[in-house]
């Protein structure tokens, strides 16, 4: 089991439960939209609010403890930061799967031809997952 206290210590941040509880959520599911962190946390802590909810997570991802996965035309969902990857996102049933993807070379093409110092690459890729193609 992972120490959400010391990660969260580790990122300046205290250690409330209701963070822990946030950071166990995204840990679990992998990818979480704020609607879906509320909807959890409501059931653990029927107090809490959704002003609440976006201040944390807003805290986390200046920490760098939690990156936003911007999805088109949707609503961004949340991921523990992890080693570089991309996304794979099924239109259907909303899925955020991660994928490694070499970018090297396509990052490197761009930086000599455009004289661009490339420092992340956000990559997704959209369609329908196996679950949805069936």
């Amino acid at each position: 089991m992972k120490d959400f206290g010391l990660i969260l210590n580790n990122h300046s941040l205290k250690a409330t439960p209701q963070r822990l509880e946030m950071l166990s959520i995204v840990d679990h599911i992998g990818h979480v939209s704020i609607d879906g962190l509320y909807s959890k946390l409501k059931t653990k802590f029927e107090n809490i609010s959704l002003a609440t909810i976006y201040k944390n997570v807003n805290s986390m991802v200046e920490s760098k403890l939690l990156f936003e996965v911007k999805i088109p035309n949707a609503k961004s969902v949340y991921e523990i930061v992890k080693d570089d990857h991309s996304h794979l996102v099924c239109k259907s049933c909303n899925a955020v799967i991660d994928i490694k993807v070499n970018m090297d070379s396509m990052v490197n093409d761009i930086s000599f031809e455009y004289n661009f110092a490339v420092d992340r690459t956000d990559f997704i890729l959209s369609g329908l997952c196996s679950g949805c193609r069936d």
